[in-house]
């Protein structure tokens, strides 16, 4: 049991590492973004898609960057009575507070699956048999979901990268329970 959890551990860590590392970046992608927004508004014709592109990117950071933030113990914590406890006493409460976490990503994942079917064109109510059908050829993609905006993007890139990015926060707050438990049986992280 604890050697499987060390390798679920190892791995997910690995995983959300590289990924957090890369995403990491995309906060210049987001600052060429605005920079040529106000570049193409001082000079040019002002560009229609800078201002929900620079949105997406920042979902996508966001996003994806969150389960880093997880693991590297860079999310907002309240210190008020956290900070002076020992280390046994915040493995219990933070593996109550995971938990709830956990049950939270849960619903957000469902929801972000069902939207992204949604914007593939499936109006039903079995999100995860559309895309079961899919991969079969038992369904096809119907009239896919446009923003409402001018520039008038897909919508499916963005609820994808949602899906993918709550989908690895989940992997990972399971990762961060299972160190709580570790913890609580004495075991070194």
């Amino acid at each position: 049991m604890i050697k499987a959890a060390r390798h679920y551990i190892n791995a997910v860590d690995a995983v959300n590492h590289r990924v957090g590392r890369v995403v990491m970046y995309g906060i210049f992608v987001l600052m060429g973004i605005l920079l040529w927004s106000s570049v193409s508004k001082t000079f040019f014709l002002p560009s229609l898609w800078t201002l929900e592109m620079a949105q997406f990117a920042m979902v996508t950071y966001y996003i994806m960057g969150g389960p880093y933030a997880i693991q590297m113990g860079s999310n907002v914590r309240m210190d008020l009575l956290y900070g002076n406890w020992s280390v046994r006493r915040k493995a219990w409460f933070d593996l109550f507070t995971v938990l709830l976490l956990i049950f939270y990503l849960c619903v957000l994942l469902y929801g972000a699956i069902a939207s992204t079917a949604y914007a593939l064109g499936y109006f039903g109510r079995e999100p995860f048999s559309f895309f079961g059908g899919l991969l079969t050829g038992a369904e096809e993609i119907g009239r896919m979901e446009r923003s409402s905006s001018a520039w008038r993007p897909y919508m499916w890139p963005i609820k994808a990268v949602m899906v993918v990015g709550m989908f690895l926060m989940l992997l990972q707050c399971i990762a961060e329970f299972l160190k709580d438990v570790l913890r609580l049986k004495g075991e070194a992280i």
